[in-house]
């Protein structure tokens, strides 16, 4: 049992590529004493636009020992939901690649749970709480702390081979891990992601302003966009990948998603902005049934979709 334990590290990295991960990396439970004081910064600045939620269990972000009693290992997973970029987008209205795929966090919390019942079979005593995006937790830095990847300079985390189409996902343990080491950052004087913003939300490296982001835009504003924005939307109306597209980490890298558990039951087709305008309650149920678009809603869907319209048939007079 000794020896089992003494790799236990490499046997749950094994176990998590098994259960269809990319990538697994180990760090300490530790007070986020520099994402925390990034984290203020951005608040102060109003950068959170009309995220309130963002502002909630400052304590939990800070120090996510209290998340779980006895807390002492993070184990941070990753999965790649990447997939052929279109050549011709022009026509079409543009939807982030994540939203081409089921919701991530029941297919990564399925994952996690089947971990953790992996690491319980080996040390019985142990005990979790998954998260994915679900929890006041600095996950990208969690990530980068157990050598997963870094932080570029439009906040996403960057894989070396994997780039930056992932997931993040965490199990917090209360047994002592050994970590793995912090990966260092990689993005040197490369600004391709700042240049490359259409609307300019990254206004420095490591800051986005999310008033200024065509996915805060397309997703979270339940508002009319601003007029001053809604013809540098161009045809997005559901997020944006703009500033990973342009990332070399991105371009160099073609690891696509294999993972059967993030296919939707009906691929989401191309659509041209006037289908989007014509579509009934009923058919976008239909049509994106089990995705991330849901979170939008219909009516903020067709209400971008017509302010697009709107934009582009004055520009055309």
């Amino acid at each position: 049992m000794e020896g089992e334990k003494s790799n236990i590290e490499s046997q749950i990295k094994a176990e998590a590529f098994r259960l269809g991960f990319s990538d697994c990396g180990i760090s300490e439970i530790t007070t986020q004493k520099v994402a925390f004081s990034h984290y203020q910064n951005w608040l102060s600045n109003g950068f959170h636009a009309q995220m309130e939620y963002m502002e909630r269990n400052q304590q939990l972000r800070e120090n996510p020992v209290r998340l779980i009693e006895g807390a002492q290992s993070v184990v941070s997973v990753l999965l790649t939901y990447n997939i052929p970029s279109q050549d011709n987008k022009t026509q079409f209205v543009n939807i982030s690649k994540y939203a081409q795929h089921r919701d991530y966090h029941k297919v990564i919390k399925k994952k996690l749970k089947a971990l953790l019942k992996y690491i319980q079979t080996h040390i019985p005593h142990a005990d979790a709480r998954f998260f994915t995006d679900s929890a006041p937790l600095f996950e990208k830095a969690m990530a980068q702390q157990s050598g997963l990847g870094w932080i570029g300079k439009n906040t996403l985390l960057i894989h070396k081979k994997l780039g930056s189409f992932v997931f993040i996902g965490e199990l917090v343990l209360n047994i002592k891990l050994s970590p793995d080491t912090p990966h260092l950052p990689y993005c040197g004087n490369c600004t391709l992601c700042i240049d490359s913003c259409p609307t300019h939300a990254i206004v420095a490296p490591y800051q986005v302003n999310s008033n200024l982001c065509i996915s805060y835009q397309t997703i979270e504003n339940k508002e009319l966009i601003p007029d001053s924005m809604i013809s540098k939307i161009q045809n997005h109306i559901f997020g944006c990948d703009i500033c990973q597209t342009v990332c070399p980490w991105n371009t160099k890298n073609s690891v696509f998603t294999k993972d059967a558990d993030l296919s939707l039951k009906n691929a989401i087709p191309n659509f041209k902005l006037s289908e989007i305008l014509e579509m009934t309650p009923i058919n976008f149920e239909e049509t994106f049934e089990g995705s991330p678009i849901k979170r939008a809603g219909y009516e903020k869907i067709k209400q971008t979709a017509n302010q697009i319209y709107l934009s582009q048939s004055k520009k055309n007079r």
